[in-house]
């Protein structure tokens, strides 16, 4: 069952120099009831979410992974940049082979400056819907988080959930060519709330004591959508994202997209009900989607659990009757308030959190995300498709072919004709990016395994323009192996000559996700030493499934510290 509640000794003077921690993790189908009915999932020891990985800063994981389920399943630990060890980085067909059913692999988690709220998930078709969990990651020994210590700790995952079988809606999607159907639910700790059909009775629940202060630990595990989230009452402190600390300020909504994870402090100073003054003691914590993007279908119900006050002259939770509270969260296609609140990200910059931004590069890129079109065919054939194609997705007008034999193991081993090594350091023809109306042959992409070629330790820049080829979208690209510092974003198409004199050099938010505006551009920064092989892909996964992925392959340095590991001897076989 999932750690609700989770207090870890007193937060920075009980922990323990570095050390090796193991798990187990068995992928079993599991029996799940939600919204009337029951359906076999794939879970991780038979609960969902799965469990919560406890660690500290520089500890090295072991999880042994058993593969009893009847499909082949790969894990990734996100956010995690395992330092010269993409052996257990998890995409599939990117730096392994997939667990087979019956098989056995395991997974070397290495955390290095990792700090905060960091999660694991499937990285196999869409098996992450089910397939996922927390990572919390505690400050080393002899240091604290920059932060008053919570009296306890909740985790909160966000996600999906579909009443049909979530491999069978991605297959039959890219089957037809058109797009999968939409979740039936979202969900908070895999409860859907109230607000949906058979659903109130699990609705996630939270007991809270006046005066105490809370660290809710966000992670958005949705597969297709980025979402807003608020407590009714209450304002948030966002004080970290994506395993590290950020300068805290204090909102009445986050939007997350999904990758994303983001350490939130929550404050219990409503009335309690022995307070006469009291008209309630209970909170609607909710999440609704942000959906950017026009005349594109996306399920737009809202999940919700709730936040409970105890009576403080009782140890058990009063009776209550009256009607949670519910959060006032921005419109669904609230690009404004989206834009508005990532723009208060700032990295903490502190004398012992410093912000390590590379000030000169020796590389920029500029990718463009695009929605496609490709044609039907013979050998490709698709039905019932809106576009009278089949819906693709491509980076620099590539759409990414995976392979059979994975990338790794071939860039490892040599092997001949697997990728290329050409993907471009910017879009094949300039156009007005973010046009209306842009002619249709702009749309078909190349199907292509094309990486890119990266020398160790070099400074890259990676400029995201998004488009509005088909649909104009908020895209969240994740990349592996590394955080960036966002150093500036925008709308319209991005200026070389203007718009790099406004990037943000001395505190940008440090990331490993990063929300591409709405017909709009971000620019990430990142140093290069991290040798291997390392995927980066829109975390939308319908996105991904079409092709909005690539690979860098960093290059070995000359020490031996700045090479890669060698593989273990039990990695699985294609």
């Amino acid at each position: 069952m999932l750690v609700l509640l989770f207090l870890y000794g007193l937060l920075g003077s009980s922990l323990v120099s570095a050390k090796t921690l193991h798990h187990k993790f068995v992928i079993k189908e599991t029996k799940y009831t939600r919204l009337c009915s029951t359906k076999d999932i794939l879970t991780v020891n038979g609960q969902f979410p799965g469990p919560t990985i406890y660690a500290s800063k520089g500890d090295t994981i072991f999880v042994d992974v058993y593969n009893s389920a009847g499909s082949n399943i790969t894990i990734h630990w996100h956010g995690v940049d395992q330092p010269r060890n993409p052996w257990s980085d998890g995409p599939e067909y990117i730096t392994q082979c997939p667990i087979r059913p019956g098989g056995k692999f395991t997974y070397k988690i290495i955390l290095s400056e990792e700090v905060g709220t960091l999660w694991w998930h499937a990285h196999s078709a869409w098996d992450r819907a089910t397939v996922h969990g927390a990572i919390f990651i505690y400050p080393e020994k002899g240091s604290s988080f920059p932060y008053s210590a919570p009296y306890k700790e909740i985790p909160i995952i966000l996600g999906e959930w579909w009443k049909a079988d979530v491999g069978q809606v991605i297959a039959e999607g890219l089957r037809t060519g058109a797009d999968p159907n939409i979740s039936d639910a979202y969900t908070i700790n895999g409860q859907p709330g109230d607000l949906y059909n058979c659903s109130k009775q699990g609705t996630f629940k939270v007991l809270v004591e006046h005066g105490k202060t809370y660290l809710l630990r966000l992670i958005n595990g949705a597969i297709n959508n980025e979402l807003f989230f608020g407590i009714a009452g209450h304002k948030l402190r966002v004080v970290g994202t994506d395993g590290g600390y950020i300068k805290p300020f204090d909102t009445n909504y986050v939007m997350i997209t999904p990758g994303q994870t983001m350490d939130l402090l929550l404050f219990a100073n409503q009335h309690s009900l022995n307070n006469s003054s009291a008209k309630n003691n209970r909170y609607y914590m909710a999440t609704r989607p942000y959906a950017s993007a026009d005349r594109v279908e996306y399920d737009n119900s809202s999940a919700t659990a709730i936040i409970e006050y105890k009576n403080q002259r009782s140890k058990l939770s009063p009776p209550s009757t009256s009607s949670p509270l519910f959060p006032l969260l921005p419109a669904d296609n609230d690009t404004n308030a989206a834009t508005a609140f990532m723009a208060k990200l700032r990295s903490l910059d502190s004398k012992d959190h410093p912000a390590d931004v590379p000030k000169e590069i020796d590389e920029r890129m500029i990718i463009t995300i695009a929605m496609n079109i490709l044609p039907c065919n013979d050998s490709d054939p698709c039905s019932n498709s809106p576009f009278s194609g089949r819906l693709a997705s491509s980076l620099n007008n590539i759409s990414f072919q995976s392979p059979v034999i994975d990338i790794l193991d071939a860039y490892y081993h040599q092997i001949p004709n697997v990728y290329g090594k050409k993907f471009p350091s910017e879009p094949p023809q300039y156009f007005n990016f973010t046009g209306e109306d842009l002619p249709r042959l702009l749309m078909t992409p190349k199907r292509l395994t094309e990486v890119r070629m990266v020398e160790y330790n070099k400074s890259i820049e990676v400029v995201f323009q998004g488009t509005s080829l088909l649909a104009a979208e908020n895209h969240p690209m994740h990349l592996h192996g590394f955080r960036f510092y966002v150093v500036g974003r925008g709308f319209g198409n991005f200026d070389k000559e203007k718009d790099p004199k406004g990037y943000n050099l001395v505190d940008p938010p440090l990331e490993n996700t990063i929300g591409v505006p709405k017909n709009g551009w971000a620019a990430v920064r990142f140093r290069a030493g991290n040798p291997g092989v390392w995927f980066m892909h829109c975390h939308l996964d319908r996105h991904a499934s079409w092709g909005m992925t690539t690979v860098f392959i960093v290059k070995n340095g000359k020490t031996p510290e700045a090479q890669m590991l060698p593989p273990p001897k039990d990695m699985p076989k294609c």
